[in-house]
């Protein structure tokens, strides 16, 4: 196998998530990094429109692979990225410091790194995990990662993936999307100098339908989750527009 693979994140170039990625895929072919020069988490699918993008080398050595930081979002480096590597066969978003599961998707800008490169044309892999009071144990999740990417680089069809891998994964699973509901909780707070400020956090509000990507999680299961960006609702189309069938 030796395919051409771009590597992106929401956590920045500096993330040890997308270090540990890059060097993952190596033995599937060639790889380029092409990454957020801070942080971009939950940016969602946000496109840089009323200013310029310019790229620079990372500051960061990814030994031997070439690796570029952007003044944008996630997003943007993948449109970036792809207009600097045409020949890019995969666009793979990670690995996340933090699950991206259920209705978190809306928001994920590592989703939204591997969507980008489905509106592109390129299939698209976004991966997470947990994180705790240390980082995560990559060489635990290295053999888990490899089975993934073995699975879904078996065919060259542009599709959407999500992956999150539990701290201890025991086995793999096929999940859908959790779709429970979940709390907006709005902490407030106060900064050293007495000004308040805000914390938005959720929490899901009822219990991981079985089979979906929490569940699996819970389970201590990598959860793969095949994802279209048709967000259609077929049932309700149907009832309103009188279609049978």
């Amino acid at each position: 196998m030796n395919m051409n693979i771009l590597i992106a994140n929401d956590d920045g170039i500096y993330s040890p998530g997308i270090a540990a990625l890059a060097q993952m895929a190596l033995q599937f072919g060639t790889v380029r990094v092409v990454a957020p020069d801070v942080e971009q988490s939950s940016m969602g699918h946000a496109i840089t429109h009323s200013r310029p993008l310019t790229y620079k080398k990372s500051p960061i050595n990814f030994e031997g692979i070439e690796a570029f930081r952007v003044n944008g979002t996630p997003a943007d480096c993948v449109a970036l990225g792809l207009h600097m590597y045409p020949d890019t066969d995969v666009v793979l978003s990670g690995i996340n410091m933090g699950p991206n599961l259920g209705n978190s998707i809306w928001h994920s800008g590592t989703l939204a790194a591997a969507k980008q490169a489905v509106l592109l044309g390129v299939k698209g892999i976004a991966l997470s995990t947990p994180v705790g009071k240390t980082e995560p144990n990559f060489d635990t999740l290295k053999p888990y990662v490899e089975q993934c990417l073995n699975l879904l680089f078996e065919t060259n069809e542009v599709a959407l993936y999500n992956v999150n891998f539990p701290q201890q994964p025991v086995d793999i699973r096929w999940t859908r999307q959790s779709v429970t509901l979940y709390d907006g909780t709005v902490y407030p707070g106060e900064d050293p100098m007495g000004r308040k400020n805000y914390w938005i956090w959720v929490k899901p509000l009822e219990q991981a339908e079985e089979n979906s990507d929490r569940w699996a999680m819970e389970q201590n299961y990598v959860s793969i989750t095949p994802l279209r960006l048709d967000l259609t609702d077929e049932r309700r189309l149907k009832a309103k527009s009188g279609i049978s069938g």
